[in-house]
């Protein structure tokens, strides 16, 4: 079932009071972000991006608070639950380790209620794009999500870390055929 935007809203804001009042960085990423940065109202989740050695102490700190966890086969996030809305932790994005280094690129913003650090739109689009593969390849939702954010974005880093994905490559050049973003210099 999806979230209303209400619901993700209050799940956040739990989490990001929650994690505030510790000395853990982390950032709001996914489609949290996306709606922060000014682009569709996202129905799935919250992410929050965390450093790896920070995971422990925010899931004890998000316990604390009343969320409820959940153990994923994953290996890469954990998962915590507001009510019925999930909040995923994630600590190795796209099997990229969150670091200091991208937690010092974003930038507090608004989002609904709340104020918190939201992750770079070069970070998100990076992001948004490394999860593409042969069984995931809906280019719809992320094809708005490019055209909302094409200005905060630095598409030329956006193609330097995907290069290595064939399924980025091929997106960032619909993007430039549809002059949603100029063409690469050569």
């Amino acid at each position: 079932m999806a979230a209303t935007i209400d619901e993700l809203l209050h799940a956040l804001t739990r989490a990001v009071n929650t994690l505030s009042d510790t000395d853990i960085r982390f950032a709001v990423a996914g489609g949290c972000a996306v709606y922060a940065r000014g682009g569709p109202i996202s129905d799935h989740d919250v992410d929050l991006f965390i450093k790896p050695e920070d995971i422990g102490r925010a899931r004890t700190a998000l316990v604390r608070a009343g969320l409820r966890l959940s153990e994923p086969p994953e290996d890469w996030l954990t998962k915590a639950y507001a009510g019925d809305t999930l909040v995923d932790l994630i600590f190795r994005p796209n099997y990229r380790e969150v670091t200091d280094e991208l937690l010092d690129r974003a930038e507090v913003m608004r989002i609904g209620p709340t104020v918190a650090p939201v992750v770079s739109g070069t970070d998100l689009i990076v992001d948004k794009l490394l999860v593409f593969d042969a069984h995931r390849l809906d280019l719809s939702p992320l094809l708005r999500i490019a055209r909302d954010l094409r200005e905060q974005v630095d598409w030329a880093q956006v193609r330097e870390q995907t290069s290595h994905s064939p399924y980025a490559r091929a997106f960032l050049g619909l993007l430039a055929d549809l002059r949603v973003i100029e063409e690469p210099t050569r």
